[in-house]
């Protein structure tokens, strides 16, 4: 590790700690690709090219430079040269085509965009409706190149002068890059990241990891989200250790690829972990140099055996949101839990209250929504990207309005209930779309479901819940037997009004489920209506 002085707000931009690493210990690993490895110093002088070759072509401060591409060194070394240059990088989802693809382009108002060769014919797709700068392409071939029209490639780039750009009039709180959320309630909204928000994040990652000398990060997630920097790109940057990268999680060459690299760290998100524990068990599983993950979401169930089998010293798990990045966190070791599904202790820099819809602060046991404010400067986002009316809705009474509603209990501990769009008010009671998704999944004929609140004809202020639910291949269910096992298996308000049968549900191209879409349908002639069914509810 090399430690830099980060109590200096002078130091807390993102291209400067790598040149002061670079200076520092230069020779440090510090981008691990196969084998190839890349230097600390190495990185600071293909990222002062990279700036060298964007300037050349009048990418300037504040420009937003548009990343289209697979995970790769190549990636992170462009997104530290757009910031060298006080320019802004923002990530494109490698799994967006057509209008999700043009949408994310027009919106981001780029001066560049640098598109991989395997992913240029989604973008000529789109290419007569999508307006961006200069065209960068990544390896592709000099056909792509001559009939894209590309201004350069990344390679040719790397052939301009190692000038350390001026970085004096950067300022912590800069915007650094802009992401984009994955618009599960609607259209897509850019969140601007200042170097203080990934710098913070990184920090308090580090003291959840434990970081010391001899850690290297292991990256499989992919680049345009959020958690493959906080987890592990940035937080290797802001400690000065090395960290891998691969441009895909496989299953089956995970532990290999851990060995290989010789991780003591890494991320896994989703059901990635749930993968790993579901292979048959070898003698071997523990006989791997990882020390500590970030699984999210891991099981209570498995916490320790995970860590058993896989010879893992401990388990940590983050909540929060693109946003703010790191709100709450907990390290589980088989030596020490927290309470099941408690969501861990503040992070630092923000001050956290749970306030009812009135404002008022929820008391213990309450359902509150999440709700943050920053207690030192540039610790949560800078707002949404060209989006005033968002920004707007998103603060009120000083605090960030998260959408995630939760409990404290009366030893303060956290628990996530839902978000707030997919909570149902029905008759007098907050009902938890996850809860009964969760029981409606139990039964062996259903896939997947997805439940959300249409509008009651008794009370304008509450919903009736509708469920629609997914069919496994061949199954045979009908409405009421799905109804009556959610009333044997949950409080008898649980068991949805309307029920639903499906082929399946509108999801994001990161497979999150777009339930403003359902809510927009709403009831259908093809609802099961559990009132004019007659169905009797057993309380």
């Amino acid at each position: 590790m090399n430690r830099i002085d980060l109590a200096d707000p002078d130091n807390r931009v993102l291209g400067r700690i790598l040149r002061l690493h670079a200076e520092g210990a230069g020779d440090t690993p510090f981008l691990l690709a196969d084998s190839e490895h890349y230097t600390y110093a190495q990185v600071n002088s293909l990222a002062n090219r990279y700036a060298s070759g964007l300037r050349a072509l009048g990418v300037a401060t504040g420009d937003r430079v548009l990343v289209f591409m697979h995970s790769c060194v190549e990636f992170v070394v462009l997104a530290l040269a757009a910031n060298k240059l006080g320019a802004v990088w923002v990530p494109v989802n490698t799994d967006y085509k057509g209008d999700w693809l043009a949408d994310a382009i027009n919106d981001s108002k780029g001066a560049a965009l640098a598109v991989d060769g395997a992913l240029l014919p989604r973008l000529q797709q789109v290419r007569d409706r999508v307006a961006f700068g200069h065209l960068l392409l990544h390896r592709s071939t000099p056909e792509q190149v001559r009939e894209a029209g590309a201004a350069a490639t990344l390679a040719e780039l790397a052939t301009h002068p190692d000038v350390e750009p001026d970085m004096s009039y950067q300022h912590y709180g800069d915007t650094a890059a802009v992401l984009w959320t994955s618009g599960t309630t609607g259209k897509s909204k850019g969140v601007m990241q200042s170097h203080n928000v990934w710098i913070r994040a990184a920090e308090n990652a580090n003291r959840d990891f434990g970081t010391s000398d001899g850690d290297i990060a292991y990256n499989c997630l992919p680049l345009y989200n959020s958690a493959a920097w906080v987890a592990n790109i940035y937080r290797a940057l802001v400690a000065g250790i090395p960290c891998a990268i691969d441009d895909h999680f496989s299953v089956h060459a995970f532990w290999d690829r851990i060995r290989f690299y010789g991780a003591t760290q890494t991320m896994t998100l989703g059901a990635m972990h749930m993968f790993l524990w579901n292979e048959p068990p070898r003698a071997d599983d523990a006989d791997n140099p990882l020390r500590m993950a970030n699984m999210v979401p891991m099981p209570e169930r498995l916490l320790r055996p995970f860590c058993e089998r896989f010879g893992i010293e401990g388990i940590t798990q983050g909540f929060g949101q693109s946003e703010i990045m790191l709100m709450l966190s907990r390290k589980d070791t088989p030596r020490k839990q927290w309470k099941p599904n408690a969501l861990g202790e503040l992070s630092q820099g923000v001050e956290l209250r749970m306030l009812k819809d009135d404002g008022s602060a929820a008391g213990p046991g309450e359902v509150g929504e999440f709700c943050v404010k920053e207690t030192s400067p540039h610790t949560i986002f800078n707002g949404y990207f060209d989006n005033p009316r968002a920004n707007e809705a998103a603060f009120a009474g000083g605090w960030y309005h998260t959408g995630d509603l939760g409990i404290r209990d009366a030893d303060g501990d956290y628990f996530f209930v839902d978000r707030k769009k997919d909570v149902i008010r029905y008759k007098g009671r907050n009902v938890a779309s996850l809860q009964v998704e969760s029981v409606a999944m139990q039964h062996p004929a259903v896939q997947t479901a997805a439940v959300y609140g249409v509008p009651s004809q008794e009370l304008d202020s509450e919903h009736e819940i509708k469920l629609d639910a997914v069919p496994r291949p061949g199954a045979q269910i009908s409405a009421e037997e799905l109804a009556r096992f959610i009333n044997a298996n949950a409080p008898y308000f649980c068991v949805p009004r309307y029920i639903e049968f499906v082929s399946e549900l509108p999801y994001t191209p990161t497979n999150k489920v777009q339930k403003y879409k359902l809510r927009e349908r709403g009831v259908t002639p093809q609802s099961w209506d559990r009132v004019a069914a007659g169905f009797k509810l057993e309380r």
